[in-house]
């Protein structure tokens, strides 16, 4: 039986001693603390030299890889280090095993979880104590603060930087101990009381709290539930008292980079102790590559502590949105009073002027929970152009807004970015932008493509004109403008696996020739047809799918529709006014495939139903649930294979078709079956008119 002991410099009370077994050795594993007292350690070090094979150090501060440390803790470590030179068995105090497990911790949950860090906002209690932690934390994200001036001075000043920590360590802080801050912030009571509503205050937008072990309670004194809540906290050797005080406060993961490799819950002095005996090491020849070998034959992993029991994941993301018109600016809260009654040309000067603001946050959004467990929250970012404005400018007017978007979003801590409405079209459809922003950024185009014909299958259903046969193709003709669009297109290659006939219209010939020869190469059956002409066959469509970037210009005329066609409008703005759509009431419009979200969304009002997205914005927060960090939909190619992708992660994470909705909102069942009864009507009464006039005809013949 080996035996190894953990003399520690804290308190007796969490003594211990018990049996357990590691790479196939029995060992006594026993725990003696000395209350504090350090000539009692070095005591009881000299007591158990002979009656143990491996000593372990408990409750010495480690050293920090940079800056100035107390005299104190220099004298300590340079003590215990010649004392375990004079003894006959190895002594340690961990500090290897803890160097190499929370970088470990770091890379392994990283690259398990796919992206955990990556643009998290992260407070460090101490960056200096956790030094190699934050070395290893800032390649994946740049949003970590540093509160060492608070701790280490009473200093109301956060580091933002790797840089300015390294600044701190090395010359400043040595300076900052021998200055009074710290007696008047401990005994002042109103700097004190301000010093910790700045942290809390910090501690509140952060995502990860990264608490040293050791004075881990000194650390968050006077935080609450307000504070911690929805929170992760990262903190070594995480004892069962420390795992009930976060769950009390409502932290809902808890990553402790020291392992459980043991039946409890022990210190890194300890697991390094019986990993130098099981190898038969001396302690002073133990290297990193030792400890990494034990811990990839072993399979040793961090430990990730859920409190309530319930696995919890957070991502987010930010979504571009912007004015569609100056009936939106007027519904801005900061400008509905100025707006009101302004007449046109002063409506015309704040739309202008408007295209030049900063973007800002229009709305928070929170709620959003997947089936899958996953959950998001996000940022609705606001620029101000409309598409009368973007198009009015170069596009590298409206790249630069969005930059600056994607910066405000990274600073708010977004791991994605998508691009709304008429943002995703301007210039080269979200390429250059991805280029230069700082996370990745999709247009949400592939699932607006997907939603579209979604909408369209289930209006057709509802409608029951159409016959739709399971497995079947619709014995139907259906027409998509703007075919050669980055969405129309799309929806060209959706329409062809279903219909038997497809119409596609666009200015760009050539696009439409190439597009043509695409789909027949995919679907040999289909019959397509091609022009730069929609009235060419207007009147004889069943099912029209309007997709163009013509921002307001008029490109169907819907009185050359026949009675009974479902027209899905994807364009953003659409192409098709209120105004139009009351001259047919016969005819059913709906607005694109919205998607209702899962959970329970909240967020400011953005034209649509609660809990109902744009398909677009539903993209990003599909991309978000799944953790799909990454340029997804971008230009004017949409692949074919995102569009399959997207759909099925949408199925996934919970995503359903929203209630098909038109220019006055949702429509009911009894709205479609009103336009039903409208179109049967209408081509009953245009039948007995054709047929009159085929009876008059004849007659006339006849006559002749």
């Amino acid at each position: 039986m080996r035996r190894v002991i953990s003399i520690s410099v804290g308190t007796s009370k969490r003594d211990y001693e018990f049996q357990t077994k590691f790479l196939g050795k029995e060992i006594t594993v026993k725990r003696i603390g000395c209350d504090g007292d350090m000539d009692e350690l070095v005591e009881r070090m000299y007591d158990w030299e002979g009656e143990v094979d491996v000593i372990g150090l408990a409750g010495v501060r480690f050293s920090s890889e940079i800056g100035l440390e107390q005299k104190l803790i220099r004298r300590r470590a340079a003590m215990l280090k010649e004392l375990s030179t004079q003894l006959k068995v190895p002594v340690t105090t961990g500090e290897m095993f803890r160097h190499v497990s929370q970088e470990w911790a770091a890379r392994y949950i990283q690259f398990k979880f796919k992206d955990y860090f990556t643009n998290q906002k992260i407070l460090f209690m101490s960056g200096l104590v956790n030094y190699n932690l934050a070395n290893v934390l800032a390649t994946y994200t740049d949003n970590i603060v540093y509160a060492d001036p608070f701790f280490d001075s009473g200093i109301p000043k956060f580091i933002n930087s790797m840089k300015n920590l390294e600044l701190y360590g090395k010359k400043i802080y040595g300076l900052m101990r021998m200055t009074p801050t710290r007696f008047f912030t401990k005994n002042i009571p109103a700097i004190k009381e301000l010093n910790q509503q700045l942290l809390r205050k910090e501690i509140r937008k952060s995502h990860i709290i990264v608490v040293p072990y050791f004075s881990f309670y000194r650390f968050l004194e006077g935080t609450t539930a307000e504070d911690l809540s929805g929170k992760i906290v990262m903190s070594a050797t995480c004892y069962d008292d420390r795992v009930e005080f976060l769950k009390k406060r409502g932290v809902t993961t808890i990553i402790d980079p020291t392992p459980l490799i043991l039946d409890r819950v022990v210190g890194v002095n300890v697991l390094e102790a019986i990993i130098i005996d099981a190898i038969g090491k001396t302690g002073e020849d133990l290297t990193n590559d030792d400890l990494l070998e034990v811990i990839s034959s072993q399979k040793i992993y961090p430990r990730i502590i859920y409190p309530s029991g319930e696995v919890k994941r957070m991502n987010r993301f930010a979504f571009v949105i912007h004015p569609l018109s100056q009936e939106h600016i007027k519904k801005l809260p900061a400008l509905k009073g100025i707006t009101d009654k302004a007449p046109k040309f002063a409506l015309n000067a704040i739309e202008k002027v408007m295209a030049y603001s900063p973007p800002f946050v229009y709305s928070k959004v929170t709620g959003i929970k997947s089936p899958a467990g996953a959950e998001v929250e996000g940022w609705l970012i606001t620029v101000g152009g409309t598409p009368k404005q973007m198009l009015s400018h170069s596009a590298e007017f409206t790249y630069k807004r969005l930059l600056t978007a994607a910066k405000m979003a990274k600073r708010l801590g977004a791991q994605i970015m998508g691009l709304g409405a008429f943002t995703k079209v301007v210039g080269d459809a979200g390429v250059t932008v991805a280029k230069l922003a700082p996370i990745p950024i999709t247009t949400g185009n592939s699932y607006s493509a997907s939603g579209a014909i979604w909408a369209a299958a289930d209006a057709a259903r509802r409608m029951g004109i159409l016959k739709l046969e399971k497995g079947k193709i619709i014995k139907g003709k259906a027409m998509v403008m703007g075919a050669t669009g980055a969405i129309g297109a799309v929806c060209a290659r959706l329409i062809a696996l279903v219909f038997e006939e497809i119409y596609l219209v666009d200015i760009r010939d050539a696009r439409l020739l190439a597009l043509k020869e695409s789909i027949l190469e995919e679907n040999p059956k289909v019959k397509v047809h091609i022009s730069t002409r929609a009235d060419k066959w207007l009147s004889d469509m069943d099912v029209i799918v309007t997709a163009t970037s013509a921002a307001g210009k008029k490109v169907l005329d819907i009185m050359r529709v026949k009675p009974g066609t479902i027209i899905t409008d994807v364009a953003r703005p659409l192409d098709l006014s209120a105004e139009d759509v009351a001259k047919r009431p016969d005819v059913l419009v709906i607005e694109s495939g919205e998607i209702e979200l899962p959970g329970d969304p909240k967020f400011k009002d953005i034209g649509l139903p609660p809990k109902v997205s744009y398909a677009c914005l539903a993209e990003t927060i599909v991309l978000a649930l799944e953790g799909k960090f990454e340029n997804f939909t971008l230009g004017r190619e949409i692949e074919w294979q995102k569009v399959k992708e997207i759909y099925r992660l949408g199925l996934k994470h919970g995503m359903k078709l929203a209630s098909i909705s038109g220019v006055k909102g949702i429509y009911s069942d009894e709205d479609i079956q009103k336009v039903r009864e409208l179109a049967l009507a209408e081509r009953k009464k245009m039948s007995k008119e054709q047929k009159g006039e085929e009876k008059a005809t004849d007659e006339k013949v006849h006559e002749i």
